[in-house]
């Protein structure tokens, strides 16, 4: 079973969707408000973990996740490469080449970019701190003025 929660953030609305696995997606720019759930089950316990651990990182005090994530929608290569993503520390940036890289797929950059373009955890997987290798930005799926503010947000932008 699915179940959503939002939270409000400095960055705006954002919704968190979780199954027994883990966390599943996580939205920005919500429209309608979600609460989070008060059963008891797993898919509930994930979701206040992850609105918990992310009104902690826009609060300043957490820099790293530790949530299950469910990332059974990626192909087996995206999965290494969110997986790798995941990896890169708060307020450091990395190339997709670089990423490419540490997801043992030295040549792949531009295929890095595309897994990263779907990416359905933004934040908890960083792909904002993944930049081209001349210092620009690069893409983000949520637009660039979003992903220099999360820069700009733990520092490194």
């Amino acid at each position: 079973m699915q179940r959503t929660a939002t939270i409000e953030s400095p960055i705006g609305r954002i919704a968190i969707t979780a199954n027994g696995r883990g966390i599943i997606e996580i939205r920005f720019g919500a429209r309608r408000k979600v609460s989070t759930p008060r059963a008891r089950d797993r898919t509930a316990t994930h979701l206040r973990r992850a609105c918990g651990q992310l009104r902690e990182y826009f609060a300043g005090k957490r820099r790293r996740f530790t949530l299950p994530l469910d990332l059974s929608g990626g192909t087996s290569f995206q999965r290494r490469v969110w997986r790798a993503c995941a990896r890169i520390p708060y307020g450091e940036v990395r190339s997709y080449a670089e990423l490419a890289a540490m997801a043992d797929c030295p040549r792949g950059a531009r295929a890095v970019g595309q897994g990263m373009g779907a990416n359905p955890l933004p934040i908890v997987v960083p792909c904002h701190r993944v930049i081209r290798a001349d210092g620009s930005l690069g893409g983000f799926g949520s637009g660039l003025p979003l992903k220099r503010r999360l820069l700009e947000w733990e520092g490194a932008g």
